[in-house]
């Protein structure tokens, strides 16, 4: 289908359910167009990520949509990692009934040498723990080590259910594939368990409060013959390229580049630096066109990541030198409410939510 078509039959049925992509002023409270706060992997700043706790957090904070990524297990069950490697966010590495799994493994150009779902039964994913992927930053996260397990996708469905009924308003679920073309090539592939949970969550409609995310182009291309729900093209580093395509993604990023994303996508999903670049200090350029870009091209932008750290802000924001004390992330969120963009992807829903809302009478 045409995609750039579709997102606008959509935009102009269902405001509730994606924010208006031509918006230019900060949003208002209570604006039913305001953008979206999709809690990345979940509430990832207060709890470990990619765990129930971390997207219950998220939504009761006031989270629109949460994410979850999308790795498979050895018996073709989706689960939320960020990566398939697994000694990061889990107890993984202290286990020694799976110190023998431990391997090195090429995904997508890269060498990675640890722990990896494809490997485990979910039985045996389940008997794990998850932890604080940066405790170096999230000391206080560190306490809730070894509490929660890795969730399902049907889990994160089921999740997303029940807060809808208890909240009393609608908490979407942002799904991304990740490494779909390696987990292909080893006879796992992604988007028919993907599309499988979505059905059966009655969630496969466009209407349906779904997004699905990918920073590859043929899975995306290939799902948009599959489903309407809509979809979102990842642009990774720019020098990067997709692992299925040979365009960089500076140049998925350029007006015809977008032009070409929205016959199979309905948004994008840009690091902040696309937008609001940075000099060799870390000081915040001038914004760049690429929120008009993608509007023109009639694509919904949702930037990622959105932190409270100094790390992890521009150097104008940051407070004090201790690279995990929080700056003016407030800051942040407005200027980039300001220029338009559809929705944020935060570990700090709150503080989005905040910012979103604008100043307290």
């Amino acid at each position: 289908m045409n995609r750039t078509r579709h997102t606008l039959a959509v935009l102009a049925s269902a405001s509730l359910i994606f924010p208006a992509a031509t918006a230019a002023a900060p949003p208002q409270k209570h604006d039913a167009a305001q953008p979206l706060v999709i809690g990345h992997r979940g509430a990832s700043g207060h709890r470990p990520e990619h765990t129930l706790a971390a997207y219950e957090l998220a939504a009761r904070m006031g989270a629109d949509y949460i994410e979850p990524d999308l790795v498979s297990t050895k018996d073709r069950v989706l689960v939320a990692r960020h990566e398939n490697e697994i000694s990061g966010t889990t107890d993984v590495a202290e286990r020694p009934a799976f110190a023998s799994r431990r391997t090195t493994k090429v995904i997508d150009g890269v060498s990675f040498t640890g722990w990896f779902t494809e490997d485990f039964t979910l039985a045996e994913l389940r008997t794990l723990r998850a932890k604080e992927r940066i405790p170096q930053l999230r000391q206080r996260n560190t306490i809730y080590d070894g509490r929660y397990r890795v969730p399902t996708f049907e889990g994160v469905i089921w999740l997303a259910q029940r807060l809808t009924r208890e909240l009393g308003r609608p908490i979407g679920i942002y799904p991304e594939t990740k490494h779909p073309s390696y987990f292909r090539s080893i006879g796992l592939a992604l988007e028919d368990p993907l599309l499988a949970a979505l059905r059966a969550g009655k969630m496969d409609k466009g209407k349906s409060r779904v997004f699905i995310q990918s920073f590859e182009v043929g899975n995306l291309k290939a799902l948009d013959r599959r489903t309407d729900v809509p979809l979102v093209q990842l642009l990774g580093g720019k020098t990067q390229r997709p692992a299925d395509d040979p365009r960089t993604y500076a140049q998925l990023a350029t007006p015809a580049g977008l032009a070409a994303i929205a016959e199979y996508a309905d948004g994008v999903g840009p690091s902040k630096d696309y937008i609001v670049p940075r000099d060799a200090t870390g000081t915040s350029l001038a914004p760049t066109s690429f929120v008009g870009d993608a509007h023109a091209a009639g694509l919904l932008v949702h930037p990622y990541t959105f932190r409270n750290e100094n790390s992890f802000l521009p150097l104008e924001l940051r407070r004090g030198i201790d690279p995990a004390a929080w700056g003016n992330p407030i800051a942040e969120y407005e200027q980039f409410f300001g220029l338009g963009v559809d929705g944020v992807f935060s570990d700090y829903p709150d503080t989005a939510v905040e910012a979103r809302e604008g100043p307290v009478d």
